[in-house]
């Protein structure tokens, strides 16, 4: 097969998204594998005691819990996004697991005639999680040795063909030892009745036969892919894109057959048809869990398919549902329309990850510093210029990581600070600084919602003394604003010039874009007041003729993202005459979705120039379609940009 280049799938609206959801209620899906019984046994010893007949100490169980898991999961997945009629085609052993099993599984929506019991030689398969204190002991497996009988697999594929009769996609599932699909007999036969009934869709959720089934849609992850072509591979291994498409290629010329590969959080990738394409992976701001999250992701795949929308679009909202189940923690989770609608509506999109990570793979345009991730469309014409503050233009505010790090210590721990052993002071330590590099370059205001999050998470605060994120908003700024004053008395006292406090070059490029006729805002997450103090004290507060707008300390009402949507209702959607300059993820993110260019400044603060690659990640990730680490080549990036003859 010839090598073709990935193209990114465009991000769908929110009314697409919507119209795909809401036909989810006229889907049938039929799920064909492994029905499991995940039991969550909580162990409390202050109640064990020495058994009499063996002498040793009891596991008393002071609490438990079903749930379905395996193809039972996907099953559950299904009902949670609204689909009607569901028909599971499985095997359950004539077990108290069994009828548990069998009992969560019964809905007005789901047929369970399906599922065979066989009383001989099967067990259901169950993971029974002991738990103590919060520790997951070792887990014990039942169903591990099964064998289907002849007389169950008869039964098997009779039901199999009734159900085939009633649904247009049928979700294959294996992912257990002691799997239906372990009897190569069975798979042939399989195969088979696949072929006999081209008419329906037969999506393949496998960790080892695919190849078995070749005439399908095959969902694998990255992983999976590898080992299917024969390359060893540990669970923690990373795959580089080149590595993965090169493989992908392989099975997809192989198998002639539409591929869909998930990636994590870096999304997934379609192979059906010509083009093949990606489907970038969104970024979430919390803590995330992926358990379950793949049972989600190809659930809605083929719930989505079997309304008739294609694969590539099912895909795509598949992966939203995905990063929805990975925000919930401690549960094997699933996703409902509206959580999936929710995100998907102004979700953000990790672009281009491998290039964000590597930064020797930078295309520079020649003798420069400037890096082009995607070259200016010839058709731009700017004519409006949305400039960051801090980062971008000021260095005013250099070093706030180390005013909020400790403040947010302090409200998670309180009236520990001072006191807590080591263990638990690091602890908050880097989860404050992971949390930190996370939310860099959003609004202030969000980042407090999250330090109450931060707060509650680690239940160190009583609920009635967490103050609310306008609280601890109020004592960061307070904490902030010594530093800033410091900064502004010493230029005052001539002991510091502007230059000392701004990006090199910043300001005459400023000047010379007002000069040549561009209008200029200053959009900046930080209080509006403080925005245009420190603009007017640094000098440059006449030049924003369009406008200076901070935050009005209400996490909805973002100043980034209402100038784009104001700007973008003056120019009457002519999107060639806008353009962005920032260092942070929000005004990458919402000038390059609604189809303008979008300058990264990848600022080393402390200098004033030169790069600062942890910046130039976050903001590749964020959709930059170039990137500068500050304005001293101007001229040259005036050329670049096709801006106005000066």
């Amino acid at each position: 097969m010839k090598s073709l280049a990935l193209q990114p799938f465009d991000i769908l609206s929110r009314q697409e998204i919507a119209a795909t959801l809401d036909n989810l209620s006229r889907a049938s899906v039929a799920v064909l594998g492994d029905f499991c019984l995940d039991v969550y046994w909580t162990i409390d010893r202050s109640a064990s005691e020495i058994s009499v007949e063996t002498g040793q100490r009891t596991e008393p169980v002071r609490a438990q819990r079903y749930s379905p898991g395996g193809a039972g999961n996907v099953v559950m997945n299904l009902l949670t996004l609204g689909v009607q009629q569901i028909y599971p085609v499985g095997v359950l052993g004539d077990d108290p697991f069994g009828r548990e099993l069998h009992r969560l599984l019964e809905s007005p929506h789901i047929n369970t005639g399906g599922l065979v019991i066989q009383g001989e030689g099967w067990a259901t398969h169950t993971y029974i999680k002991p738990y103590v204190d919060g520790e997951e002991l070792s887990r014990l497996d039942h169903g591990n040795f099964n064998r289907m009988s002849a007389a169950t697999e008869e039964s098997f594929f009779a039901g199999l063909e009734e159900v085939l009769g009633k649904v247009s996609v049928v979700l294959v599932n294996h992912q257990v030892i002691g799997s239906i699909h372990d009897s190569e007999g069975f798979r042939k036969r399989l195969a088979n009745v696949m072929s006999g009934h081209p008419d329906v869709c037969f999506i393949i959720d496998s960790r080892g036969y695919h190849a078995s089934y070749e005439k399908a849609v095959h969902k694998l992850n990255d992983l999976e892919v590898m080992r299917a072509c024969g390359v060893k591979m540990e669970a923690d291994d990373v795959v580089s894109l080149e590595d993965l498409v090169r493989h992908v290629e392989q099975l997809y010329a192989q198998w002639k057959s539409p591929l869909i590969v998930t990636r994590g959080d870096r999304g997934c990738l379609v192979f059906s048809g010509d083009v093949p394409r990606q489907i970038f992976g969104v970024q979430l701001l919390g803590r995330t869990d992926p358990v379950g999250a793949g049972d989600t992701f190809v659930s809605t795949l083929a719930a989505i398919t079997s309304t008739g929308s294609n694969v590539t679009a099912a895909a795509f909202v598949a992966n939203v549902a995905a990063a929805v189940t990975a925000q919930k923690l401690f549960q094997t989770g699933t996703a409902t329309p509206e959580e999936i609608l929710k995100l998907g509506s102004n979700a953000d999109y990790a672009y281009h990850p491998e290039l964000a990570e590597a930064p020797h793979r930078a295309r520079m345009v020649a003798s420069t510093e400037i890096e082009v991730i995607a070259d200016p469309p010839k058709s731009l014409n700017i004519r409006h210029a949305i400039f960051d503050h801090d980062g971008t233009i000021s260095t005013l505010r250099e070093g706030w990581e180390k005013i909020m790090e400790p403040m947010m210590m302090k409200a998670v721990l309180e009236s520990r600070y001072g006191t807590a052993d080591e263990t638990l002071f690091h602890r908050v330590k880097n989860r404050v600084g992971e949390f930190i590099e996370r939310t860099t370059g959003i609004q202030t205001i969000t980042q407090m919602h999250g330090l109450v999050d931060l707060v509650r998470e680690f239940g160190l605060v009583p609920e009635d003394k967490i103050l609310s994120p306008a609280e601890y908003k109020a004592i960061y700024n307070e904490e902030l604003k010594i530093l800033v004053n410091l900064r502004l008395a010493k230029l005052d006292r001539g002991e510091l010039a502007i230059s000392d406090f701004t990006l090199k070059g910043a300001v005459p490029f400023l000047r010379a874009l007002q000069k040549a006729g561009v209008r200029l805002y200053l959009a900046s997450g930080t209080d509006e007041e403080d925005v245009k103090q420190e603009a007017e004290r640094l000098g440059y507060a006449d030049v924003f003729d369009g406008g200076i707008y901070g935050s009005i300390g209400e996490v909805t009402k973002d100043a980034k993202r209402i100038v784009i949507e104001r700007i973008m209702n003056e120019v009457g959607g002519a999107y060639e005459q806008l353009i962005a300059f920032g260092d942070g993820p929000v005004e990458m993110r919402e000038t390059m979705r609604r189809g303008s260019y979008a300058v990264g400044v990848a600022s080393d603060e402390m200098r004033r120039f030169g790069p600062n690659l942890d910046k130039r990640a976050r903001l590749i990730r964020a959709g930059a379609q170039a990137i500068v680490p500050d304005f001293s080549q101007w001229e040259t990036l005036w050329s670049f940009l096709l801006l106005p003859t000066r």
